[in-house]
């Protein structure tokens, strides 16, 4: 059972102080009722050492073994019989070393019954102390193997969101590159070679690091010089960010998703020059991207622009901050509008 070694320490160093403080009181009663401080010490070091060793026996053995439900009637009858052997014992060895000291034995037949009703308290208050220590630290045990199973468990889902992002993209890339080899073979090249650094980005960053915008930036402007390629003069981007943000952390490959989606319902329910604008600022702690993109409101409905991409990046933010949300969408007139904030850890 994983415990931690400062509140293991902690435990025994508070446990051996209040032994060593019941010893010591026991030398005090016993010369308070005419035993000579020697033979206090005897006795006292004798019985508590016997019921010291009984104490640890219970704890060892419940550090293994722990009772659940009616079990605790066993604990009760393992103290009730370590506490009569543990009587016999002192009975038999403090009356064998100290039988020659004058008063001693009666006085020792005279408080067997007190003896007894003291070391049975003791050793049952130990035993449930015990109980709760080891149960609270199964506990704590039980709740670490539950938050990494809950973290691989997170871990998982993020990257099947990302393997499902990636593969259509991918195709149409290469659909792309196919179409563009006999008539724009140069374009062709020039769109193999900023792929290639596209996945080589993406197989570099994990869906857990964290990046500066400066950087996320970077790496989309290698996606959207592909889609750029892909749709000619039809696709136009533009990006506004205030300076001040570009420091600031986000998930990696967060913005790609996005703006994948708002170019996809962008170009596919316009014709002629369609115009994608990113726009990045902060509201308070967070930072905030808004993407916007044109849409047709007599041909389409504005919830076609909420498809996979979209809920992915949702699913996403929500297992990384627990936060339903920080993702909304909004449409004004003609154009879609996707908002994301992302919290500033630090």
């Amino acid at each position: 059972m994983a415990r931690s070694p400062l509140s293991t320490l902690r435990f025994r160093i508070i446990f051996l102080i209040c032994w060593l403080l019941m010893l010591a009181d026991q030398v005090m009663v016993l010369h308070f009722f005419g035993l000579p401080w020697k033979t206090a010490i005897i006795d006292s070091s004798l019985s508590n050492v016997l019921l010291l060793l009984a104490c640890l026996l219970v704890m060892n053995t419940l550090r293994y073994y722990l009772p659940k439900g009616q079990q605790y009637i066993n604990v009760f009858s393992i103290c009730l019989f370590l506490t009569i052997i543990w009587l016999l014992l002192i009975r038999w060895l403090l009356g064998l070393l100290l039988n020659d000291v004058e008063g001693y034995h009666d006085l020792l037949h005279r408080s067997l019954s007190i003896r007894f009703s003291i070391a049975f308290l003791l050793l049952g208050c130990v035993t449930m102390i015990s109980i709760l220590w080891y149960n609270q630290q199964e506990q704590k045990e039980k709740d670490e193997r539950k938050t990494d199973a809950e973290k691989l468990a997170r871990d998982a889902e993020l990257f099947k969101l990302r393997q499902q992002l990636q593969p259509h993209f991918l195709f149409n890339s290469l659909n792309s590159i196919n179409a563009l080899i006999g008539s724009r073979p140069e374009e062709a090249r020039k769109m193999v070679q900023q792929l290639s650094d596209f996945l080589r980005g993406t197989i570099k960053k994990e869906e857990t690091q964290w990046v500066t915008l400066q950087e996320e930036l970077q790496y989309l402007q290698l996606y959207l010089d592909i889609e750029k390629v892909r749709f000619g003069n039809r696709l136009t981007t533009s990006v506004e960010v205030d300076e001040n943000v570009l420091p600031m952390k986000l998930p990696a490959l967060l913005l790609q998703p996005i703006m994948e989606n708002a170019i996809k319902f962008g170009l596919y329910d316009t014709t002629g020059e369609t115009v994608i604008r990113l726009f990045a600022g902060k509201d308070d702690t967070n930072l905030v991207i808004k993407v916007m993109n044109p849409f047709d409101p007599e041909t389409s409905s504005p919830r076609q622009g909420t498809g996979f991409g979209l809920k992915s990046v949702q699913r996403r933010l929500y297992l990384l901050f627990a936060r339903t949300d920080l993702l909304s969408t909004d449409a004004k007139g003609n154009t879609f509008i996707t908002i994301v904030k992302i919290p500033q850890t630090t």
